[in-house]
């Protein structure tokens, strides 16, 4: 009998702890709804799913900033549950904090805080984006110094402990301003690239995608057709470079800004482009220009801000509980019912002998009470 039970214990544990593979899965490879949107408010995603899990779709992608001040797991892992329930994949862009009127330069003290934290969450999906901080190619962004090659350096410490801790992290650049001009507050993003690469050069091979800042310039205003760099299309352009810089291989892209401005902000502004001709403009985007295989996600910015400065990109109507027509017009475009690979796991929280009865009576039916925790 004894040995019995056993053979059934050991059942149900193989069960529901299933062996994991840690190693990032291409993207591309699946079922995969590239479309997504930039969330600044985490109270928003009920919305986002509405908005991304529409006409066919499901598993959208969701860019969300985590500032080194707010890694409070509770709050983070009550938002990744939220994003599993609602079917909806996070994109986590991590950023340090504002100290004047510049953002603070990451350093090494913080690397293993920050792997601690995105290690002890779990993901709704296998694969975990990281995206390292944001547009170092602007000085403000980094602590008002320009430093290709030390935010090379950055990138390379922060992926080499991310990936020793697991495998699962997809680590992703920042995205640069290809729209900016070396002018002293900025760098241009070719000569800001061809520095980066060239001091250190295996970030070509580190490098798990590409992120880009693909907006519709000058102005944020740009033609649908635009093409180049500072363009909706910066993001071929940017590959270009990089393959001129020695670069081999097809790169996911995860275009993770990117949008109209429009004239309908906290103060109107009427020589902007009208909500429906920005609706018009993401609609044809959606369906030409992101149409490309290396594209796994497009999250355009923003989907709800009430304030300056992005009041005039925000899909939300100010004051309001309703949505310009950018809203619908997104939610209409035909999507990928998404099948992004997930981790299957929970254990069985008890030793057998408090979970299995000692007797089992034949021709009976015997009721077993366990505790199962999710894992995965």
């Amino acid at each position: 009998m004894k040995k019995l039970l056993s053979i059934i214990f050991l059942i149900l544990l193989s069960f529901f702890r299933a062996t994991t593979v840690h190693a990032i899965t291409d993207p591309r490879s699946v079922p995969n709804n590239k479309f997504g949107i930039h969330v600044a408010d985490p109270n928003d995603l009920p919305d986002a799913a509405r908005l991304l899990n529409s006409s066919g779709g499901s598993w959208g992608y969701v860019t969300l900033v985590i500032q080194d001040d707010d890694k409070n797991i509770d709050k983070w892992q009550s938002i990744m549950d939220t994003m599993r329930r609602l079917e909806l994949i996070p994109i986590i862009r991590i950023g340090t904090h504002v100290k004047g009127d510049s953002w603070v330069i990451p350093d090494d003290t913080d690397i293993d805080r920050w792997v601690d934290f995105l290690d002890t969450l779990l993901w709704p999906t296998k694969n975990r984006y990281v995206v390292l901080f944001n547009e170092p190619n602007h000085a403000k962004e980094w602590g008002y110094k320009i430093d290709p090659p030390g935010y090379a350096d950055i990138y390379l410490k922060y992926q080499k402990k991310l990936k020793e801790r697991s495998e699962d992290f997809f680590v992703l650049p920042a995205g640069f301003d290809t729209a900016a001009s070396s002018d002293g507050e900025a760098m241009d993003a070719e000569t800001y690239m061809r520095q980066m690469i060239g001091a250190r050069p295996e970030m070509l091979e580190k490098m798990d995608g590409w992120t880009s800042h693909s907006y519709p310039n000058p102005g944020f205003s740009g033609s649908v057709y635009g093409s180049g760099k500072g363009s909706i299309r910066s993001y071929t352009w940017e590959i270009g470079l990089l393959r001129e810089l020695g670069l081999k291989r097809d790169l996911p892209i995860f275009i993770t800004e990117t949008g109209w401005v429009h004239s309908e902000g906290k103060y109107r502004t009427p020589t902007l482009l009208s909500p429906q001709e920005v609706a018009n403009r993401l609609a044809t985007a959606a369906t030409s220009v992101w149409d490309d295989k290396n594209i796994v996600a497009v999250t355009p910015f923003l989907l709800n801000y009430q304030d300056y400065p992005f009041d005039h990109f925000s899909f939300k109507k100010l004051g309001s509980g309703d949505y310009h027509p950018m809203y619908d017009a997104y939610r209409n475009v035909k999507k990928v019912l998404g099948r992004p690979v997930q981790d299957e796991k929970a254990v069985i929280e008890g030793a057998p002998d408090d979970l299995l009865p000692h007797k089992l009576i034949v021709d009976s039916t015997t009721q077993i009470t366990a505790t199962i925790r999710n894992i995965g």
